[in-house]
């Protein structure tokens, strides 16, 4: 009953087997291989248009290049307040940028306001320098506690970016999650709804370690080739990154993972919902359970078997918990199995 994190999780076995396929023999490096270029085609054909895809080893990396991208001097991009880009990235998008800052911008539940964004944005006119001037904006999809954005809100948030004259980023770590729980096309998960750049994410969804930068218009990747060599996130072997991404894609494994995962919480989520002592903080929208337990409950949950922690409630929902309650999140993935389920189902009612 592991419920640690999606990051805890193996790879598929059949990205296992892409990798040992492609063991063998010799092939250009640095990403000049047929097989790179094929999966590059993948990306594109997967986005409906032409883009350039950058590999990258983790989704650090991903997010912080992608602010690098859109770096300006004395930069500033907003970002939720409890972000990953700020709470979980130690840093990098700072040091990467070579000192832009990160600036939160409040909402409910993960999601930034469209409204708050628009009045941090303004704080920083272009005619007064020392407030330093915008540089991008980033939203991550799904969100940290696994909320989503809708592809109005999307495109309500992009429309302020424009406005503002830059650029819209998209946290996509859970990408495959978002996509299938919207019932939507990557295409109108990103490019039409005006996002210029995408991180996006294979790794927790079934890859070893497989990660790529999607910039939407090729004509404008400005110097993210010399970025990523710079960062030192340019794989010699990086056929090894497309070898997993090539598998995620075939067949629409990446999507039947998702869904999958998705699945196992619901009935996760159905299964705390039906629990004595506990009850769902919010309902999830991907596969991220958050759950209101005594720790008492928690304890006797943990002590059957069950891997899971407490979660630093959001600030838009600190004042919705009563005393004695403790927020914890329960991560579901490609490998989760409905018997894992069924047991954690079990334990919550003993």
């Amino acid at each position: 009953m592991n419920f640690a994190s999606d990051n805890w999780a193996g790879a598929h076995p059949q990205i296992a087997e892409a990798l040992v396929t492609n063991a063998g023999g010799f092939a250009p490096a640095y990403g000049t291989s047929e097989l790179d270029k094929r999966v590059e085609k993948m990306f594109s054909d997967i986005f409906e248009r032409e883009v350039a895809v950058f590999f990258v080893g983790t989704g650090t990396a991903a997010n912080s290049l992608s602010l690098t991208w859109a770096s300006k001097p004395g930069g500033v991009a907003f970002c939720h307040s409890e972000a990953h880009a700020i709470d979980d990235e130690g840093g990098a998008p700072e040091y990467l940028t070579g000192g832009a800052r990160l600036k939160g911008v409040a909402g409910r539940l993960g999601r930034m306001d469209p409204n708050a964004l628009d009045a941090a944005i303004r704080e920083h006119p272009a005619q007064f320098v020392h407030a330093g001037q915008p540089m991008a904006a980033s939203i991550t999809q799904a969100t940290e506690i696994g909320t989503l954005y809708s592809l109005e809100q999307i495109e309500e948030i992009a429309g302020i970016c424009r406005e503002a004259g830059i650029p819209l980023h998209l946290d996509g770590a859970r990408f495959a999650n978002a996509l299938v729980s919207l019932d939507t096309t990557p295409a109108e998960m990103t490019w039409k709804r005006g996002v210029e750049i995408a991180s996006f994410g294979g790794t927790k969804n079934g890859c070893w370690c497989a990660e790529a930068i999607i910039v939407f218009d090729p004509a404008k990747i400005g110097q993210m080739h010399f970025l990523r060599k710079r960062a030192a996130q340019l794989f010699s072997k990086s056929r090894f990154i497309a070898a997993q991404f090539e598998a995620y894609f075939r067949d629409d494994l990446w999507l039947k993972n998702a869904r999958h995962a998705n699945a196992m919480a619901a009935e996760l989520a159905t299964a705390i919902s039906n629990a004595d002592g506990a009850r769902l903080a919010w309902q999830p929208q991907a596969n991220e359970v958050f759950a209101l337990m005594k720790d008492e409950k928690a304890q006797a949950l943990q002590a059957a078997g069950a891997q899971f922690y407490p979660w630093k409630p959001p600030l838009s929902f600190a004042g919705e918990m009563t005393a004695g309650d403790t927020l914890y999140r329960f991560v579901t993935s490609f490998a989760t199995e409905a018997a894992d389920i069924q047991k954690c189902a079990e334990a919550l009612k003993a």
